[in-house]
């Protein structure tokens, strides 16, 4: 098992930038693939990016293409989530999520959230 701890969440003005931080422990974090979700007011979870375990390939949706970026840093168990040109629809709940691979998600370890709220 790997418990997941995400932090960097806060309130941000629209056009800005935030970074958040997955910290992984438990089952070593480069055995999985892994994920950034989140779930606004309202609206259901929704994929925003997604990493294997070795870092070559990512998939991002597309409403955040191009703004955000994900990163792996297995030395340190921990993953990133680099966040610019904000918009007000990104504010959410942020989950890291880590599965066996890209497609697993669902039945994978999650974390608690944390949150981002971008202002107008």
């Amino acid at each position: 098992q790997v418990q997941l701890v995400e932090s960097g969440g806060g309130l941000v003005q629209s056009g800005g930038s935030l970074r958040l931080s997955c910290t992984a422990s438990g089952r070593t974090f480069s055995s999985y693939a892994m994920g950034w979700f989140r779930q606004g007011p309202g609206k259901e979870r929704e994929f925003v990016v997604a990493m294997s375990r070795n870092g070559y390939i990512t998939s991002y949706a597309d409403s955040v293409k191009g703004r955000f970026t994900i990163s792996r840093d297995n030395s340190k168990n921990t993953l990133y989530l680099e966040m610019n040109s904000l918009k007000p629809e990104d504010t959410a709940v942020y989950y890291c999520a880590a599965a066996d691979n890209m497609g697993a998600f669902d039945h994978g370890y999650w974390g608690q959230g944390t949150q981002v709220t971008v202002s107008s």
